[in-house]
């Protein structure tokens, strides 16, 4: 399954980095987790409707059990005081253990366990879902075929994605997972502080404003073309609420519904902007880069503005944009691309 962090990254190399997206079977934690949600539901919260892209779904009451199998999902919850009885694993740019360091700290503020982790990296889980027995799947920002949702839906309400897989902004996101859970109160004080941390951000860096980029995912074994991820994708989302701006070439190139293009090599020398930020295996894949025949002529790359990021918790922070991470991705993510800039 093509993960949202590009199938490219990894393998382009795939994950994080190149457009991946999904992880699949077995688990790691507790045989019987506790129940999700202690926090109380604000006033006339249920029975709730939420649309996805696969229709509405209405939940009558708050749900207990919840498991997060979206990019966002247990980041928001986290975030909200709530922690799933299962989550998706981790498989690229997080801990041995298959988390993000900014769950690990939440969780041990929360004073709770990591929760079941549930690995997709073939297909989406659907024994190891249901053995956990949910009240509510959360994926509001993942992929899922209708057969696939069906499936779930049978284990219990899904609340998918609102539009095209991989494209819902982290606040939309927040929004669904605050009304999935009845804390739509404490969502909205999470996303204006979440905000807030972005405001102060772009005023720290000026240097940025303005400034165009392509995120691409570059691969060593193929030069032959240059995948990029489009407007629509949370990482360029993440830089133009910074004050950057989509090179105008990939906003000609991309299409609508689709988090993620390519174009071939040979029109490298079209790719302008004032950066270029691609995931790499290892930093020296940037001198590769550099002197390939073909992408070596993209202009952001021939004028040294190059930003590379292997894989690890910055380049993780930059990919996977929620409220606990983007605090992560201001002070290690968001530094080395005003140094590629500058």
């Amino acid at each position: 399954m093509l993960r949202r962090t590009f199938a490219l990254t990894a393998g382009l190399a795939l994950a994080g980095g190149a457009l991946t997206a999904c992880h699949t079977g077995k688990t790691g934690a507790a045989s019987d987790p506790e129940p999700s949600v202690s926090a109380v539901a604000d006033a006339n919260a249920f029975p709730v409707t939420i649309k996805t892209s696969f229709g509405p779904v209405t939940l009558k009451r708050q749900p207990a059990r919840i498991v997060a199998l979206g990019t966002n999902d247990a980041d928001n919850l986290l975030s909200l005081g709530v922690v799933p009885v299962g989550m998706t694993k981790v498989s690229w740019g997080g801990n041995p253990r298959g988390s993000d360091p900014w769950v690990d700290a939440r969780l041990k503020d929360l004073g709770a366990k990591l929760p079941t982790l549930l690995d997709d990296t073939d297909s989406v889980p659907m024994d190891a879902v249901a053995a956990l027995n949910p009240d509510v799947i959360l994926a509001t920002n993942y992929s899922l075929t209708r057969q696939q949702y069906q499936t779930l839906s049978k284990i219990a309400p899904v609340v998918a994605y609102p539009g095209a897989a991989w494209t819902t902004t982290w606040q939309d996101s927040l929004t669904m997972d605050g009304e999935a859970t009845g804390l739509m109160t404490q969502a909205k004080t999470v996303a204006q502080k979440t905000q807030a941390d972005l405001d102060a951000a772009k005023a720290k860096y000026p240097q940025i404003q303005g400034k165009t980029f392509i995120w691409a995912s570059l691969s060593t074994t193929d030069l032959s073309s240059v995948a990029f991820y489009t407007p629509s994708d949370a990482r360029p989302l993440l830089l133009t609420t910074l004050g950057m701006r989509n090179a105008p070439i990939i906003t000609k190139l991309s299409k609508p519904g689709q988090f993620y293009g390519t174009v071939s090599a040979e029109r490298a020398a079209d790719l302008s902007s004032d950066v270029l930020i691609s995931y790499v295996n290892k930093p020296s894949d940037a001198t590769t880069y550099a002197k390939d025949r073909l992408v070596g002529r993209i202009p952001a790359i021939k004028a040294g503005h190059l930003a590379v990021f292997p894989e690890g918790f910055a380049a993780a922070a930059g990919t996977r944009t929620t409220p606990l991470s983007i605090p992560y991705a201001i002070a290690h993510f968001v530094p080395q691309i005003a140094a590629a800039v500058s």
